[in-house]
């Protein structure tokens, strides 16, 4: 009996250690494992999203940063200068959690910065973010990644100054205006309301030139200026003003027949396969819907200019009798009923059938492909934001990337596209911009715009 009661003492006594050993062991285990997730060692990854070498007084700075662990628990960009430190952005997060993410993974922001504000100063600066961790690692206070750019701070704008501005302008219209920087520009050029007209060198001595155009729809402008950017994202600007002159509408009626849309319904099919409904309702899909996507094409085409200068002198017009103007307000009747309205946005000539075209000037071909209502069409690069279209041609005979002599062959007229009959339809752009073709062809516009305003330093032909 008194055996029995010592293997029973033995017993409890070594079950009583296994428990005590499995919960130390354990105990062990979860501070290991609490160790290992709260006293994790990987740093957080920061990042500022653009190369940038110099701070202007205004500037947006992207930053962001990552941590896949612990998560973040502050973001802090700085500025130091001359041994002074000031902060520009500061971001904490509370905790949130011990044994899982106690912040977030992942922040984006975009930091906008007022150096002169921060009572910074021009010349050499450093750019410091900071980011740290809600690990406990580093004596409780996280993993930190810090990063430093050095970068020069410049608050002072270029200085515009315009020698000179187009005096008068319709719509339609074109002009120059030639103005200097005082400094290097990152962009430059005229802002004529909502648009843009890039600025290109006109010679040696800092002087620029950018040509501009007025769309045909366009009310007196509100904002003429010429502007400079500079590398560190100042503003300067100088202002002008033109004599706007008015165009009173012209309009035109257009008939569509049943023969015209059973000839040209099966081409628009060919390339857009997804017309559907009546013939009319096809036709209108293409005056309107094709109309816009090709009008989108082509500013996308022009939106990259040649900085060189390839045109010389005015240019060429087609032989033959115009058959519409530019900005003819058109009205498209069926059966008697006016289903459609455009605007003409270039210039109709006719002569014979299939008549070899030249190219107006010289320049360098960027499309030679169909596009829609114009049919087989051809583009011309003349170089800093001037360009020529040609269109509804029966045969293109020439390709992208060449660079073409002034009368040299692009193609043959013809009648692809939305055209009723063989003829070219010509327009002039501006970085995509449709004007006029009438002034460029004439050689006192060019001698008056251009040469006189110009002098002799600068060639523009004969």
């Amino acid at each position: 009996m008194a055996r029995k009661n010592r293997l029973r003492r033995r017993t409890k006594s070594h079950t009583g250690r296994n428990i005590f050993i499995t919960f130390i062991t354990l105990l062990i285990v979860g501070v290991a494992v609490a160790a290992f997730l709260l006293f994790e060692t990987e740093k957080p990854r920061v990042a500022i999203e653009k190369d940038i070498a110099f701070l202007g007084s205004n500037v947006q700075l992207p930053i962001s940063a990552v941590d896949k662990k612990s998560g973040l628990s502050s973001v802090v960009l700085s500025i130091e200068q001359n041994g002074n430190t000031k902060q520009l952005f500061n971001r904490t997060f509370q905790r949130k959690a011990w044994f899982s993410k106690a912040g977030p993974g992942k922040l984006k922001e975009t930091v906008e910065i007022d150096v002169t504000k921060a009572g910074v100063q021009d010349g050499k600066a450093t750019l410091i973010v900071t980011t740290r961790d809600f690990s406990l690692n580093g004596l409780f206070k996280g993993n930190e990644t810090s990063l430093q750019l050095p970068v020069m701070v410049d608050t002072k704008p270029p200085r515009v100054s315009v020698e000179h501005a187009q005096r008068y302008i319709r719509p339609g219209g074109s002009g120059i205006v030639v103005y200097s920087l005082s400094e290097p520009g990152v962009r430059h050029g005229v802002q004529i309301d909502e648009l843009f007209f890039p600025g290109f060198p006109l010679d040696e001595n800092d002087r620029f030139i950018s040509y501009i155009g007025l769309p045909w729809d366009s009310k007196e402008p509100e904002n003429t200026k010429v502007i400079g950017v500079d590398e560190a994202g100042n503003i300067g600007k100088s202002v002008f003003s033109m004599h706007f002159k008015n165009v009173p509408p012209k309009r035109d009626r257009i008939n569509v027949g049943d023969g015209f849309l059973k000839r040209k319904i099966p081409e628009f099919e060919e390339h857009y396969p997804e017309m559907t409904g009546t013939q009319v309702e096809k036709y209108l899909f293409a005056n309107n819907e094709i109309r816009r996507s090709n009008a989108e094409t082509i500013k996308k085409i022009c939106s990259n200019p040649t900085p060189q200068r390839f045109w010389q002198d005015r240019f060429i017009r087609m032989p033959g009798a115009g058959k519409a103007g530019y900005a003819d307000q058109r009205t498209y009747y069926y059966d008697g009923k006016a289903i459609d309205q455009q605007t003409h946005l270039g210039m109709d000539i006719a002569s014979t059938a299939r008549v070899p075209l030249k190219a107006a000037n010289s320049g360098k071909v960027i499309f030679a492909d169909y596009l829609g209502i114009y049919g087989n069409t051809v583009i011309l690069d003349h170089g800093q934001g001037v360009f020529s279209l040609y269109s509804h041609l029966s045969k293109i005979d020439t390709v992208v990337d060449t660079l073409l002599a002034k009368d040299d062959l692009i193609g043959h007229s013809g009648a692809t596209g939305m055209a009723g009959g063989d003829h070219l339809h010509f327009t002039m752009l501006l970085r995509g911009e449709s004007v006029n073709p009438i002034e460029w062809w004439d050689s006192g516009w060019i001698r008056d715009r251009l040469k006189r305003k110009l002098g002799p330093a600068i060639p523009f032909g004969g």
